[in-house]
């Protein structure tokens, strides 16, 4: 499975931005996705994840309330709006796909793309 994520860009705090996330291969159905994000100096965290469905939705609490995860299995594409963006939000995002985990959604993950950056102004 390939993913390759796009979406980044320069916006202003408060303003939004769309992610999208799109994958090779037959078997997108097969995987949970997920998006993470990496911060400079900081950490790779969890944002967002999607069920294999898209029936299921979880989110990292820094995010709830502002930003949707959606995913189109007729296009093997996943989606993040980021709405109410603030600085801290700046870092590069990343799409991954794999299994849902008891213990933490990273752990899950089996298959990584190349992040895109997103930079939030104050």
């Amino acid at each position: 499975v390939q993913l390759q994520a796009s979406g980044g860009g320069l916006v202003e705090a408060g303003g939004s931005l769309r992610l999208s996330c799109i994958t090779s291969g037959r078997t997108f159905g097969n995987y949970a996705m997920g998006w993470f994000r990496q911060a400079p100096g900081k950490e790779r965290e969890f944002v967002a994840a999607i069920s294999k469905s898209g029936g299921a939705k979880f989110y990292a609490d820094s995010v709830k309330g502002r930003f949707t995860m959606g995913r189109d299995n007729t296009k093997t594409a996943v989606y993040l709006q980021m709405d109410g963006l603030k600085p801290e939000d700046t870092a590069v995002y990343y799409c991954a796909a794999g299994q849902l985990s008891s213990t933490d959604f990273s752990s899950g993950m089996e298959y990584w793309g190349k992040g895109t950056l997103v930079t939030v102004s104050s």
